[in-house]
Parts: C-alpha cells; structure tokens; sequence
C-alpha cells in the first residue's frame, strides 16, 4: 500500500522562498573594512534574484561549479543561494590553504567562474593562469585597495547585479539529489578530496539544526557564525538560520577576538559557532563585555578542552556546547547537550559530559569498530574503536574518486577518529587514528593527554605527537604554548600530569613553543609538529 501524501523534492529554493515572504523585515549585518552594513531578507533576497540573472548572461551552464574565495558576508549569502536555486552547484574554496592547494582543488574540481572578495584578489590572481576552467573571476567589493588587474577575465559583482534584471517566479530544482554545493577536505594526509552535497541532504541537515537538542535555532535568535562559509558551508547555519528566520551576524574580515565580541555585545547575538582557537582568544576578554544575550556558543572542528569550556562558564554563566562531524558529515552528527538522565549529577560529572561529543543528532547513525578485527564494539563508555557514521547527509563516495577506503563494504562513513559510547550512545573521542601514540602494545590519547596538560591554567594551548622510541615504539612529546605572563617548568608540567594519568602516558619530553602550527581550519596541526620533530628542528 503507497501512503497519499504529495511527492514534493527537498530542495534549497524551498529555503528561499520560506525567508522571502515570511522573513523579509529579519536582518542581516555585514562588518566591511567600511563598517557595519545592514539589510532586511527582503532587500537580500532581491540581490538573489538579480543574481540569478548574472549567472545566466555569464553563460555558466547548469550543474557548473561556481566558486567562492570570499569572507563571511552577506554577497556570499547571496551566492549560497543564487547559485543552487539555479541549478549550479556552490563551491566554497578555503582561503587559508596553500596556493599549490588551492589550484589542485579548482582544477580538480574544474570550476566555471569564482567569486572573490577584493581583499582576497591579491591572493587568487596570481593563480589566475594555472586555473584553466575557469572563465571569469567576479570581484565582490568589500572595501579593500586591492588593485584589480585590467583583464577581460575580470567582472565586477555590482556592476553585474546593477545591470541584471531580477528572475521573476518561483526557483525551481526537480530532483532533490541533485548537486548543491561541494567543499574539500583539508588534505591533511595527500590530497584534498572533494565531498558533493544534495539539496536534500542540505535541507535535511538544516532541519535536524533547527532541533532543541542540536544548535535549536528559530525566528528568535540573533546568530554569528564565526565559522567560516569555507569550512564545511560554515557547518550549515547560513541555510539553516535562513530556513529558522533567524537575524544574522556577518563578521567579514573582522575576525580578532576583541572584533568579534564587540559584534556579539552590540547586536545581541543568541547563538554563535566557531573552532576552539577562537574560543581561547575570547577568554581573556569575556569579563569586558556584555554577553548576557548569548544562550549557546558551540565549538567544533576539535576537541573542546574542559579548562575551556568551564572557562566560558565561569565568565559568562554558559559553557561552549561541543559539536562534532567533519567535511564529509556535512557536518553536524552528534552535539554533546545534556539529557534528563544527566540531571541530578554533580558539578564534575557534568564537565565530563560537556567533554564528550554527545548523542547521534537525528537521523545520523554512529557505531564504533575494533580496529584490528572489524567487529562492532560494545557501548560501555569503555571499549574503543573507530568512530563509523551513516545517514541521510553522510558522504558515500569522494568526487573524481572511486578508489578509496574510507567508506565499508555496508556503505558507512570511516571517520578515523578513535572513539568510545556509552549506553546512551554518547561519543567521547579518544583520538585521531593517525593521532595514537602506540607504546609498548598500549594506546595513549593524545587528546586526553591533552587536555589534562591544559588544565593548568598557565598553559594556553598544547598539543601532543609521538616520537619515535627503539624500546617502546612509540612516545609522547608535549608541545606547549604558556600563557602570556606565566612561568612554567617541564618539571611542573610533570608534577601537574602526576595525579591526573598513568605514569607510563607522562611524555617524554616538553617542548615550550611561542605557538602551534595551525591548519587552514584553525586545528592544530600536528603533521607539521611531527615534520618539525622528525626533521630534527
């Protein structure tokens, strides 16, 4: 028996419209080297229209990959849009990686067109020539100098929108599996592999968003996602906060810490998303500023240090809400919210929570894997093995790539990162697969060794690597950055490790750096730590 419900696809112009006509007074504010810009939905969504105009007289075919090199602004908002509800699919490139990096990704990806900011112009051009695919690069005015190059590649964004007449009608995508949009992972080891969304897993993810127990964002909330619209379509909440209704906060290039709680305070922000290097270089300051506002501040793309998260707590009344997923999560899987059976527990328990990775967010299906025998691992917040992950928005395959094994035999994603669960399906990462120290048979998690080493609050950052050992196999180092004014000795980091793990996980060397290496996503980078110590540096 068929059900008797209308067969209507999941697409992103549903998004649109939605925002259209109910959202239209809601507001956007952009930080431009000019200042604060602010506009209605309304006045946003009649750019999109004239957009969608741009995107036809420039000849980009349908199903094209059209390119973004671009801050987190309302003009990129515009093309999460324009360029999805036409039949094209987005490409957010990350500004941060290498030159190689990014060339690599363009031409693998065999983008038609990019959209670059002005202050980012000086970055892209001199790859202009080794980007063959690519017929016009779009410069969006943000207020920066920036020379732009006399070429007949060149367009200017306003110029283009000025002159284009709004698409009249409804935004129409028939088939809901369509692609959308597309973002590559960071390349961490070898390449960077392209992931490909649908409009259905798009609209799906920005549903599940929504929810109390995952970001909960509605009409009422004020949002700032300090997550850039480059790193995994800035975890989706520019989607999903047009879907909810939700005022939006843009902070573009401003992106220091005083910057941004300056954004936060002055615009009443509710909801802000961003990795944990951002969160450490608020922390100072909170007690500065009126954040009384704030009811969630998430942090993702690594693990949340407790010493963190309390420390927000402490400053401000909320801890940082720990997310987890990845490029090919699209991202959201899990959020580590409290629950009812964690009611009643004490003041310590409840940090442990927080430090987890939290419960499998509707429809996201996790499991954990022994690593050696492939089997399925019991959920007694003990056992570890690899985190796997299967669902409507999860990855089954890489763009271009046919021939990889990060996904099994029975279609789940193979996440690499080490995990345990508990009997409530809560995630707590143990590591990194490529992350474990392994010495003397045993496991050590750097993560874990991690963050007991950042609960001296005289240290700022730390990460650790193993080093090579002819008796063991394998060993920790300690990295660690001390925090402006403080002293510290290896011995104290010593004395502090004592009574919080085993003596056999006590590194084998300390090193005190100025800073940590960064990724283009702001995690530690610890492939270039270990290049640095192999390297003899």
């Amino acid at each position: 028996m068929q059900a008797l419900m209308q067969d209507r696809p999941l697409t992103i112009p549903h998004i649109f419209h939605r925002a259209e006509r109910n959202f239209h007074d809601k507001r956007i504010v952009t930080t431009t080297l000019r200042g604060e810009v602010s506009n209605t939905f309304g006045e946003w969504s009649a750019r999109v229209r004239r957009l969608a105009t741009v995107l036809d007289e420039l000849g980009i075919p349908q199903e094209a990959k059209v390119a973004t090199f671009a801050w987190n602004t309302q003009s990129h908002l515009e093309l999460y849009f324009g360029v999805p509800c036409t039949g094209r699919v987005l490409h957010t490139l990350n500004i941060r990686l290498f030159a190689d990096q990014v060339a690599y990704i363009v031409e693998h990806a065999e983008d038609d067109v990019i959209f670059v900011d002005r202050s980012l112009l000086p970055m892209l051009w001199p790859l202009a020539d080794r980007l063959s695919t690519v017929r016009y690069f779009v410069v969006i005015d943000d207020g920066a100098d920036a020379e732009i190059p006399d070429d007949p590649r060149i367009r200017d964004y306003e110029e283009l929108l000025a002159a284009a007449e709004p698409f009249r009608g409804r935004f129409e995508v028939h088939d809901e599996n369509a692609a959308a949009a597309m973002c590559y992972t960071s390349g961490t080891t070898g390449n960077p592999k392209g992931v490909v969304y649908s409009h259905r897993s798009t609209v799906l993810h920005s549903l599940v968003s929504l929810t109390v127990d995952a970001v909960g964002l509605s009409e009422r909330d004020t949002i700032l996602p300090v997550v850039p619209m480059f790193h995994v379509n800035a975890w989706g909440l520019p989607y999903a906060a047009v879907f909810a209704g939700s005022s939006i906060v843009f902070p573009g290039p401003a992106m220091k810490p005083d910057a941004l709680l300056g954004m936060l305070e002055r615009h009443r922000v509710t909801s802000t998303a961003g990795v944990p290097t951002i969160w450490m270089g608020m922390l100072p300051m909170l007690g500065d500023h009126d954040l009384s506002s704030l009811r969630v501040v998430v942090g993702g793309g690594s693990a949340i240090p407790p010493a963190l998260s309390e420390g927000w707590r402490e400053a401000i009344g909320i801890p940082i809400t720990q997310a987890w997923g990845m490029t090919e999560t699209s991202p959201l899987a899990s959020a580590a919210t409290p629950r009812s059976h964690h009611e009643g527990l004490d003041a310590e328990s409840l940090v442990r929570v927080r430090a987890t990775q939290g419960q499998a967010v509707p429809l996201v299906e996790l499991r954990i894997v022994d690593l050696d025998t492939g089997r399925e691992q019991p959920w007694d917040g003990a056992t570890p093995g690899e985190l796997q992950a299967a669902g409507p928005w999860i990855a089954s395959a890489y763009y271009g790539d046919e021939g990889t094994d990060a996904f099994t035999e029975d279609g789940w994603l193979r996440t690499g990162d080490v995990a345990t669960m508990d009997e409530h399906g809560f995630v707590s990462l143990v590591d990194r697969t490529k992350d474990l120290v392994k010495s003397g048979g045993e496991w050590i998690s750097s993560v874990e060794l991690e963050n007991a080493i950042m609960a001296d609050s005289r240290v700022s950052e730390a990460a650790v690597i193993a080093k090579p050992d002819p008796t063991w196999t394998e060993r920790p180092v300690a990295c660690v950055v001390v925090e402006q004014g403080a002293r510290l000795t290896e011995q104290e980091v010593y004395d502090h490790l004592r009574e919080r793990v085993a003596k056999w996980w006590l590194p084998d060397e300390v090193w005190f750096v100025d800073e940590l290496p960064k990724t283009s996503t702001g995690k530690f980078s610890k492939k270039t730590l270990r290049e640095q110590l192999l390297g003899g540096a």
